[in-house]
């Protein structure tokens, strides 16, 4: 099969993409895929090191745009639309899949006008602006979650879960030993979370010395939390600006601290791990937070609003999780039991029954 992946611009749109495309290549020798985004997103700097091949082309959001911004973008968006339909046309996919992203759209738009089959896949709980708009003509939805309020027709939507990287379904249980605090905010990092870790570190004195953090700040907040950590006696051996291998991340990690983007999410729960979830409050419909809710209300993880995270109330809620083996081993059950293992064979499937 000859697949066509479209979209990007963040890791959770971009991982799920990658982790389809590792799947099928796995799966099938003359398998060939191609994945379409932008020159300014991740996928221009994760794709080559990966070895799969990176179409682009010139397209913005329009989230969070005002009206004038968002009427200057139809020039654009045509011409993004008439690259996308030369891409297609050189490729010839059987299948076109969106992963949301700013390239998303148009690749689908010019999918549609060729006659190609269409699927989308939504990590998030809440569809994303690219998806609520296309999800009416596609051939296919795929869901990440159960919960997720769709208004199309359901002959067309699935549930699949979210696809993983690669080695992410093996992750072993939560070890023992010393406790391990995992933090991170995304790709790029989250400098709210960034600062107020640092600043709980005071607070959770009693664990200076016995508890190791793994803490990926983003380059841009390197620096200064490294300088933060020293400061106040810490150990800043673990500060790092990105976390290659996730995996071992997770599974040496008792307890994670980290943003609710849907393949953070997926990941939580098919590795098993309690987390305390702090949504980014500026995330297009609030989709964070019907993730983090998502999971919360199941017990698998505490759910922290941006505006109510001080210092005090993270050291309280990260003492407090870390003292007790047998809430965590709770939470990390009710977090593995949510996991939606075969998540990218399903979605393969999907893709081999609308292939024409």
């Amino acid at each position: 099969m000859k697949l066509l992946l479209a979209g990007g611009g963040t890791g959770g749109h971009l991982f799920p993409a990658v982790a389809l495309a590792q799947r099928l290549l796995a799966n099938e020798a003359d398998a060939e895929v191609l994945f379409v985004g932008t020159a300014q997103g991740i996928e221009a700097r994760i794709l080559p090191e990966l070895g799969l091949p990176l179409a682009t082309i010139k397209i913005g959001g329009l989230v969070g745009k005002g009206l004038l911004r968002q009427l200057a973008m139809g020039p654009r968006l045509l011409t993004s639309v008439w690259q996308s339909r030369q891409i297609l046309k050189k490729f010839r996919p059987d299948v076109v899949v969106g992963v949301g992203g700013y390239a998303s759209g148009p690749v689908l738009l010019a999918a549609k006008l060729l006659g190609l089959p269409t699927l989308i896949h939504e990590q998030n709980a809440a569809l994303g602006l690219t998806n609520r708009l296309l999800g009416r003509w596609v051939d296919r939805v795929c869901l990440s979650f159960d919960e997720t309020h769709c208004p199309l027709s359901p002959g067309r939507m699935v549930v699949t879960g979210n696809p993983l990287r690669l080695g992410m379904d093996n992750c072993p249980p939560l070890p023992n030993g010393e406790p391990h605090l995992l933090v991170f905010g995304g790709s790029r990092g989250a400098r709210a979370i960034n600062q107020a870790v640092v600043a709980m570190l005071p607070h959770l004195e009693r664990f200076n010395g016995r508890l190791r953090i793994l803490h990926q700040t983003g380059s841009e907040d390197l620096e200064a939390v490294r300088a933060g950590y020293l400061q106040a006696g810490w150990d800043a051996a673990g500060v790092v600006p990105f976390i290659d291998d996730m995996l071992a991340a997770y599974a040496q990690s008792h307890l994670v601290l980290c943003r609710a983007g849907a393949t953070t999410l997926a990941e939580l729960t098919a590795c098993g791990r309690p987390a305390i979830l702090i949504p980014y409050p500026h995330a297009a419909a609030d989709h964070q937070t019907a993730n983090a809710q998502a999971l919360a209300a199941r017990g698998a993880a505490l759910m922290l609003p941006q505006s109510e995270m001080t210092p005090e109330v993270l050291a309280h809620l990260v003492g407090d999780l870390l003292e007790n083996r047998e809430r965590l081993l709770d939470m990390a059950g009710s977090a593995w039991a949510l996991g939606k293992k075969g998540a990218a064979e399903r979605i393969l499937e999907e893709c081999r029954a609308i292939r024409r």
